[in-house]
């Protein structure tokens, strides 16, 4: 465009420098911008990458995320909670339908604390294998609620690279990458 302006430019009437000279300087920022977008764009694709590679080293690792739902399996599932002060916390187990199937009131000390479920419902009969999720309500003894962080521990048996970041299949859910809070013991490596 500009070459072509300069070809037909008047001579009687000569294009005036400083506007001549904007016009190459924003021809030039704009060229600039386009490769600073490609380059960024370049480093994404690499940091996605480096991301799924690194995701797949997690198979097979023990792991703890931030989370609620475990995977009731054998009669057993695992969640580990903590609080921040002493409180008296209500625990509740819910169903994939999201119906409470347990529940138990106790008292909690803070920092992090382990909660293993048996699998019995509140009427002590067994429930099926499959995924449950821990709803814990803490008050302190001041009578205000108290927040309670919870986490969900197993091995990680899948990768799926195709999300952004990486979803870790964990006792058959899925979590982000992001949100491994623990690695509790180191997976086997790929080979």
């Amino acid at each position: 465009m500009l070459t072509t302006q300069l070809q037909h430019q008047d001579p009687t009437s000569p294009l005036d420098p400083n506007q001549f000279t904007q016009e190459l300087v924003q021809f030039s920022s704009v060229e600039q911008q386009i490769n600073t977008n490609k380059s960024l764009t370049t480093m994404i694709s690499l940091q996605q990458t480096q991301q799924a590679a690194s995701a797949l080293q997690f198979i097979g690792a023990n792991v703890a995320v931030s989370g609620a739902t475990a995977q009731l399996s054998g009669g057993q599932a695992n969640w580990s909670y903590s609080v921040t002060q002493p409180a008296t916390a209500t625990i509740n187990i819910l169903n994939s339908s999201g119906v409470v199937v347990y529940s138990t009131s106790q008292t909690v000390q803070p920092g992090a604390q382990a909660f293993t479920w048996n699998g019995l419902d509140s009427k002590g009969s067994a429930s099926p294998d499959g995924p449950y999720t821990l709803s814990i309500s803490a008050v302190g003894a001041n009578g205000q609620s108290v927040p309670v962080t919870t986490q969900v521990q197993g091995v990680v048996t899948g990768v799926d690279v195709s999300k952004t970041p990486p979803n870790l299949t964990i006792g058959g859910q899925s979590y982000p990458l992001n949100q491994i809070t623990q690695v509790l013991s180191a997976g086997t490596p790929t080979k």
